[in-house]
């Protein structure tokens, strides 16, 4: 089913639901008679806006992201926490509103009676969009091409069951394998028809949207080289664990109808958490560029005073999925600093910087700027630093994995900000890419807090380096 069809359908189904769960509440509570009444309370306007009040709630969670082969079970389970989260902040409106009244009301009580409605009228209507979308893709509609990464036999009986459940919507149309001898092999009627060296043609030549890795522990560079090959594309990627992945513990395991395998680079932080931390790089940079205005004049006019040139300084930067932008920082450099020798990393001691701009870095001054770059939404308060373009083509030819960093949002500062010194070798930038990935696989709010606290320790003691 295409993306937009979906969507639309899934909020149709809400839209009817919820409605109905809120004319069922109000027709038992208000005009069955059952219930003692003060007033006549409105219909039509608290429907619209309690329907509204879901939606927020259901887009924050997550629920009206694309749905491909998830358990039903799941899905309730979301719906349940959703809601009873959505009830118990009614709950203490309605609790708040009584006390500012300065009433005694049982009508809060009354929105535990409404979730039961909500919860079986709308689980219901979920319940029977997704068995629709389970039946088109059984029947063939919306079904993606998948290729296993690996001939040997915990591939096949991934194929095996992928083949029986018709439902998970994938097709395995082809093997990719590791060692060129064992291209011709088959399974099911699917040959081995590359090797890994040329498997970007091979997803483009079979339009492929899913990757299996089946591969032995003895081969982690080809599990690398297959993840940096669809770094850039927009393609699900799972592995078969071995023993020692799901005993340990290390693995993030999804089940594919009991079969159990890794979810290779997922996205971690939920869809409502990225929403918040959205709503958090606004409000933040809102804050600093307000906060620090009278130290952003005092440090323009010093800019200004000690060397020629602008005050600000543009530069393009790789952004999130690679797209450019023009980052936004105060001059701390002479102009033309890179004429002769082209773009190089700045160093502890860079005679380019100027007087003024070694104290303005110091105190990472040169940083305030960029909350421009958040509201515009090309960069986030928190995230990996925004490298060159010129670097990051230079820097993912000789590191693995470095292209994951444009997976996220670039911010202000970092986890690798805060734990490492500048640029200066290639072995600091892959000391700092440890330090992204590691922020990257485990984003979260409660990280970026931690961040933000370290970076306002490094600002106000002048420990740490940024570039």
């Amino acid at each position: 089913m295409n993306k937009k069809i979906e969507k639309i359908l899934v909020l149709l189904t809400d839209f009817l639901t919820i409605n109905i769960a809120w004319l069922t509440f109000f027709f038992i509570r208000v005009e069955s008679g059952w219930f003692d009444l003060i007033s006549q309370p409105d219909f039509l306007l608290p429907m619209f806006a309690i329907y509204f009040y879901w939606l927020v709630i259901f887009t924050f969670v997550g629920m009206y992201r694309t749905w491909f082969a998830l358990s039903r079970l799941d899905e309730l389970s979301t719906l349940f926490k959703a809601s009873f989260v959505g009830i118990f902040i009614i709950f203490f409106l309605i609790l708040y509103d009584d006390y500012l009244r300065d009433v005694q009301s049982a009508n809060r009580f009354y929105i535990f009676f409404y979730w039961g409605i909500f919860f079986g009228i709308v689980g219901l209507g979920r319940l029977v969009i997704r068995s629709i979308q389970r039946k088109l893709l059984a029947g063939g509609v919306g079904r993606r091409n998948a290729l296993i990464v690996g001939f040997n036999e915990k591939a096949n009986e991934v194929h095996t069951s992928v083949s029986r459940f018709k439902e998970l919507g994938l097709d395995i149309v082809a093997y990719v394998a590791a060692h060129e001898n064992e291209i011709g092999k088959e399974f099911k009627n699917i040959k081995v028809i590359d090797v890994v060296e040329n498997l970007e043609k091979v997803i483009e030549r079979l339009s492929i949207t899913n990757i299996i890795i089946s591969l032995g522990r003895n081969e982690e560079d080809i599990i690398v080289d297959v993840i940096e090959r669809c770094g850039d594309k927009n393609i699900e990627i799972k592995m078969v664990p071995d023993l020692y992945d799901i005993i340990s513990g290390q693995a993030k395991i999804a089940q594919l109808y009991s079969f159990p395998l890794i979810d290779v680079m997922p996205e971690l932080m939920p869809v409502w958490e990225k929403k918040l931390k959205r709503v958090m790089d606004v409000v933040l940079s809102l804050l600093l560029l307000v906060i620090t205005s009278p130290v952003t004049i005092v440090t323009s006019l010093l800019i200004k005073l000690d060397s020629a040139g602008p005050i600000f300084y543009r530069q393009e930067r790789s952004g999130l999925n690679g797209r450019p932008f023009r980052i936004l920082k105060f001059r701390t450099m002479y102009i033309d600093a890179e004429k002769h020798t082209g773009p190089v990393w700045s160093t502890k001691d860079d005679p380019r910087i100027t007087s003024v701009g070694k104290y303005v870095r110091k105190f990472r001054l040169d940083e305030i700027p960029q909350a421009y770059n958040v509201l515009k939404g090309d960069m986030s308060f928190v995230g990996p630093r925004p490298e060159r373009p010129f670097f990051v083509e230079k820097l993912s030819k000789e590191i693995p994995l470095y292209k994951r960093r444009l997976k996220v949002r670039p911010g202000i500062t970092g986890w690798a900000q805060v734990k490492h010194k500048y640029d200066e070798t290639i072995e600091d930038v892959k000391v700092k890419l440890r330090y992204d990935l590691f922020y990257i696989e485990n984003m979260s709010l409660r990280m970026d807090f931690k961040i933000i606290f370290r970076t306002v320790f490094v600002v106000f003691f002048g420990k740490g380096h940024y570039e």
